[in-house]
Order: structure tokens, then sequence, then C-alpha cells
């Protein structure tokens, strides 16, 4: 089978390796939940490469994450629940019902007004999906108030962000930044305390909400927390490299080198960026 630019192949790849009897052992054993943890990995693999500025990996990952909807769409057309062109069509529906400014007869509206009518339009959306699954005798989704649809399985730091979001839509918020700063500042009292006492499970409590303080303080300074931590582990990353480097050139590894041999290499390191 020849590559292709279209997605009628990609499609045709799936279903050949989903086919019962000729597919592949390893894809015909795959379920929803089992190819979620791929589908969650393969959007890392995306900002990794966003985030490194890569545009041929970027090319190359955003294939990998299109193959996880392919992928998902074939296993519910197996069942009937729906197939890919249902998960398109479901896509440009929302967008355009989400951009009447673009696509309908709102134009001209302003940053403000467009967000207003973006949350309002969500919101009619959340009424009638509660209403479908009601329908269909299925049980509602959650509590249906201020933070029952942030996804409770989304990265901690993310959710954070997106539950300090929704509760400052509705008024709960600190008025500004040195607020939130001190609100850190006694996140770290209460740890130090913690740890002064010996409790690790009220402690490792403390450093949760130290955790939950410092994504406020990146979201009111227009951060994306998850963003900013994987630059951090990326420059972790290289720094300790160089460490490595300048101990085999000496022929020695890390074990074999004091903390303070390290910290001398690594702000040697740092100088040179």
């Amino acid at each position: 089978m020849t590559p292709s630019r279209e997605i009628e192949r990609l499609l045709a790849i799936m279903a050949a390796l989903r086919a019962p009897a000729t597919g592949c052992p390893w894809d015909l054993e795959q379920d929803f939940r089992s190819i979620a943890p791929y589908t969650i990995e393969e959007a890392y693999e995306v900002a990794d490469a966003i985030e490194r500025d890569d545009m041929d990996d970027l090319c190359d990952e955003l294939g990998d994450l299109l193959l996880q909807v392919v992928f998902h769409a074939r296993m519910a057309q197996e069942i009937g629940a729906f197939d890919f062109g249902d998960v398109v069509m479901a896509v440009t529906s929302k967008m355009v019902r989400r951009h009447p400014h673009v696509f309908g007869d709102a134009a001209g509206r302003d940053v403000a007004a467009v967000n207003a009518a973006w949350d309002a339009i969500k919101a009619e959306e959340k009424r009638a999906r509660a209403e479908r699954r009601a329908r269909r005798n299925l049980p509602p989704e959650g509590r249906a108030r201020t933070l029952g649809d942030v996804p409770a399985n989304a990265p901690a730091l993310t959710r954070a962000v997106k539950l300090q979001d929704k509760a400052a839509k509705v008024g709960f918020d600190w008025p500004g930044v040195e607020p939130v700063i001190d609100k850190i500042r006694e996140e770290i009292a209460e740890v130090e305390a913690e740890i002064a006492s010996g409790d690790r499970e009220a402690a490792a409590g403390e450093v949760g909400d130290l955790l939950f303080a410092l994504a406020n303080l990146a979201r009111h300074l227009d951060v994306d927390p998850e963003a900013a931590l994987r630059r951090t582990n990326t420059k972790f990353v290289r720094r300790f490299g160089s460490i490595e480097d300048a101990l085999e050139r000496e022929g020695r590894t890390p074990a074999a080198a004091t903390l303070e041999e390290m910290e001398a290499l690594w702000q040697a390191a740092k100088a040179e960026e």
C-alpha cells in the first residue's frame, strides 16, 4: 500500500488493521480504554515538537495524533456508535455554531463580546447534551454546577487552572498577582510547619495546596503552567547533560562526583546559555 495525502487511505489502513481475520493482532485486541493513554501521550508529543520549534517532528506527531482519532472512530464504527464522518461533522458543526461572528450574522463583535457569546453557546450545548442523555436513559455526566464540566483526568496543573478560571467567572478569584504571591508564601510556611511536625501525609497535602497556588499565579500572569514546566524540564535535562559531558571528559560519572563539583558544572552550563 503506497503512501497518500488523503484521509481515505488512512481510514482504509485502520480498517485493514482491525479486520477480524487478517488484521494486526495488537490492533485487534485494543479498545477505547487501552488506546486512551496513547492518545494523551501523542498530544504531549505534539506539544513537545511545538516547544522545540521542530516543524518536521510536528508534522509527524500531528499524524500520530490523527491516527488516534481514526483509531477511536474505527472502534466506534465497529459497534455502530459513530464513524469518522460523524466526528468530522460534529466538529465542523460545533465550530460554525460557536463562531456566529464569522459564519453567521454577528459580525463586528469585539473580543469580550465573542468570549461572552462563546460561553453562552457552550452552556446551551451542555444543556442540549444533558437532554440527549436523559432521552437515552443515561446517567447525568456529573454535577451541573460551576466546576462540574472540568475533566477530572486532565493533567493536574492544567485542571487547576481550568478550575480557577471557572471559579473566577463567577467572582471567586484574587483581585491581582500580589495576593496570590502572599498565598504562596502562606502555603510554603504551612509546608515547613508540617515538615517540622513530622507529619508526612499532612505535608503532602500542603505541597498540593502550594502547587495549586503556583498554578493560580501562572494563570494571573497568563502563563501556561504545563508549558512552563515542560520548558524547565527541558532546561534541566540540557544542563544535567552538560554536567555528564564534562565529567565524561575526565573519565568520571555523576555518581563519582561530589555535589559541589556538579553544582559548579551546573553553574558553568547555565552561564554558557
